[in-house]
Parts: structure tokens; C-alpha cells; sequence
């Protein structure tokens, strides 16, 4: 599944949660798509696993690539807001708005930061999967 072609927002974080919820769909569904794609045995000669392995990969790639930008994307915009709203409080201590919004701020910056490490392990078993299911088909290009 490809990822939504819109900007992803970083305001709401259950809506940019949701968002990447369904970004994570291939993830969630490689097993699947493995065992309805890839040949047995007896099919071997019946589909081109090599093609559909690279097809795969790509797909994995873009997905986790477009997923990690929208998190540092919504990572370094939060970060500019707390910046910006822990300025506002040093000019303003007895502003409880101000220190309200830092705290909100600052609780998903910590929830954004962590979605990298969810972002981590989702992309470390899909991997593990592909290449238990396809390193005789395929083998992908060497990252620099």
C-alpha cells in the first residue's frame, strides 16, 4: 500500500498516529502478501519471484522511508514550537497558558521521539521476513 501523497500534520498526534497506522499496512501485511505471491515449489515455474521480490522491496523501502520522514518532519516542527514556547515563558513565568501549551508540546515530542523507535522495530521484522522469504529470489542493491 502506498503511503497518503498528502503532507502529513503534525498537530494532532492521535491523527498523525492514525496516519501512520495506515502507512504501516505493508508492514503489517508482508506475511500475507509473501505467502499469496511467492511460489511453492510445485508453482515455481508458474510466477517470476526474482520480480515479485524486487517489487516488494521497493515497495518496503519507499513505505519505510516516507514513514521516517513524516516522524523527523513532525519532530523537528514540534521542536521549533517548544523552542519558540520556552522563550515565550522565560519573558512570561506567570503565564500558566504558555507553560499549559509547553507541557502539551513537550509530552508529544517525547511520543513523536518514540515513534522512531516503534518505526525501528516495525521495519527491523519486515525486513527479517523479507529476507527469510526472498534471499533466493532477490537480492537487493548495497546501501551506501
Amino acid at each position: 500500500m502506498a503511503a497518503p501523497s498528502e503532507v502529513v500534520s503534525c498537530v494532532d498526534f492521535a491523527e498523525f498516529q492514525e496516519i501512520l497506522r495506515v502507512m504501516r499496512t505493508i508492514d503489517d501485511r508482508i506475511v500475507h502478501e509473501l505467502n499469496t505471491t511467492l511460489p511453492t515449489v510445485s508453482f515455481a515455474g508458474k510466477i517470476d519471484a526474482g520480480q515479485t521480490c524486487k517489487q516488494l522491496y521497493e515497495s518496503l523501502q519507499n513505505a519505510h522511508l516516507s514513514r521516517d520522514k513524516a516522524i523527523k518532519s513532525c519532530i523537528a516542527q514540534t521542536s521549533v514550537t517548544v523552542n519558540k514556547l520556552q522563550g515565550d515563558r522565560k519573558k512570561d513565568s506567570d503565564n500558566l497558558a504558555i507553560v499549559k501549551q509547553l507541557r502539551k508540546e513537550q509530552s508529544k515530542l517525547k511520543f513523536l521521539q518514540s515513534e522512531l523507535n516503534v518505526e525501528e522495530v516495525v521495519n527491523d521484522r519486515s525486513w527479517k521476513v523479507f529476507n527469510e522469504r526472498c534471499r533466493l529470489h532477490y537480492k537487493p542493491p548495497k546501501s551506501l
